[in-house]
């Protein structure tokens, strides 16, 4: 429940993005750019995923900026203004922490928004917080083959003109996602790597679908003790551990820790990076052994 403090600050943006909606109608009504289909997303990837179906007929805003953490970004009132003026916004659907915190002041501020589950036929697996689901699971291929459905259905229902548009879009980038996993299928599979250990566990959907055992440093969003680090670095030299993946938005320390225990190195592996099937191509190559650059 909000505080009286959170509720007057966000009536206050509410009054303020009201008048700047009302002062602005006129140009709105007049602007070429008009008929373009205004989206709204929360992370980076997501981007890719709508581009790819929406083509030219979407312009994608990306709430939590390069850098963020949507487990804790707070929007800005520009971030909201934006919102306010979108036609649609594409939720990932899964549990991210921003969403659980934000749809219902978002809806509250934009009633007609039209939301796009994007989780929708995805097998979601149970995460470590309060038993939901884990929120990750754009980081499959396989899954996002099934976002990219939903994507397509939720934007052809929007604009019911342009569904031959979006299906076609959605059927190409489907091909190259079942190629990407393929691609990553095989590099995994010949790499005869089994375990990776992780700063935050974000790869559990990756794991599951390429048959890796995914060993994270965070526990429940919590930095482990010193027992558990002693613990991570008796597994890693048990399983011949000698990289360390973490992401660029959480701490680095314990990771490195851990490497100079066993004289592994760290890698950065981006689960937030705007272009996804690179990015993807990017992480098998890490996952399986390959240097990158």
């Amino acid at each position: 429940m909000n505080s009286p403090a959170e509720n007057i600050v966000f009536t206050y943006i509410l009054i303020v993005l009201a008048i700047l909606a009302s002062g602005c109608t006129s140009e709105a009504d007049s602007s070429p750019a008009g008929d373009m289909m205004k989206v709204t997303v929360t992370i980076l990837p997501q981007k890719e995923f709508v581009e790819r179906v929406g083509g030219d007929d979407v312009e994608v805003f990306v709430l939590v900026p390069p850098g963020a953490s949507p487990h804790s970004y707070e929007p800005t009132p520009s971030d909201l203004a934006k919102v306010s003026d979108s036609d649609v916004y594409v939720i990932m659907g899964s549990g991210i922490e921003f969403e659980l915190l934000w749809l219902d002041k978002i809806r509250e501020l934009n009633p007609d928004i039209t939301i796009i589950n994007s989780s929708e036929g995805v097998d979601l697996i149970s995460g470590e917080n309060d038993g939901g689901p884990d929120p990750h699971i754009w980081l499959s291929p396989r899954n996002v083959i099934k976002i990219t459905v939903n994507i397509r259905d939720g934007l052809s229902a929007f604009d019911p003109s342009d569904s031959e548009y979006f299906w076609n879009n959605a059927a190409l980038y489907i091909a190259d996602l079942e190629g990407l996993d393929s691609v990553i299928s095989k590099e995994i599979d010949e790499s005869g790597i089994g375990i990776i250990m992780v700063s935050h566990p974000a790869w559990t959907y990756f794991a599951r679908d390429y048959n890796l055992w995914q060993i994270a440093i965070q526990e429940e969003g919590k930095e482990p003790s010193p027992a558990r680090i002693k613990e991570l670095i008796d597994t890693a030299v048990e399983n011949n551990v000698n990289v360390i993946f973490i992401s660029p938005e959480f701490s680095s320390s314990n990771a490195r820790v851990i490497a100079d225990e066993t004289g592994g190195e760290v890698v950065v592996l981006d689960p937030l990076a705007e272009e996804y099937i690179e990015n993807m191509r990017k992480v098998s190559k890490a996952f399986s052994g390959e240097a990158i650059a």
